[in-house]
């Protein structure tokens, strides 16, 4: 079984910095995507970055040149390095992961999300 642990939330001022940690531990063989989302209160979860485990990374629009993805494929964990928050950027933000096990089976996988609130 693989669960996967985020730590990092947390309350930042505006213009102040956050670095979200997601990582998988269990019966990994090989994760493909790694991801995180977030949703805000009254809306619908959204992607803010995705990376492939060849290092191709897909960021929103919305948080472009402010947030940053990054993964070690050892260590099964990714990041999401926020500068520049702004209060909109307040959300629970959630890891998902493309996982295969052992046995060969896929998988996706969210953690249990970390709340983000940026005052203003």
């Amino acid at each position: 079984q693989v669960q996967l642990v985020e730590s990092g939330g947390g309350l930042v001022q505006a213009g102040g910095s956050l670095r979200l940690s997601c990582a998988a531990s269990g019966s990994i063989f090989r994760i493909t995507t790694m991801a995180w989302y977030r949703q805000a209160p009254g809306k619908q979860r959204e992607p803010v970055a995705v990376m492939t485990s060849a290092g191709i990374t897909n960021i929103a629009d919305s948080v472009k040149g402010r947030f940053a993805i990054s993964r070690d494929n050892v260590k099964n964990t990714v990041w999401l390095q926020m500068n520049s928050l702004k209060s909109d950027d307040t959300a629970v933000y959630y890891c998902n992961m493309e996982i295969i096990s052992w046995d060969r089976l896929k998988s996706s996988l969210w953690g249990q999300g970390t709340q983000v609130t940026v005052s203003s």
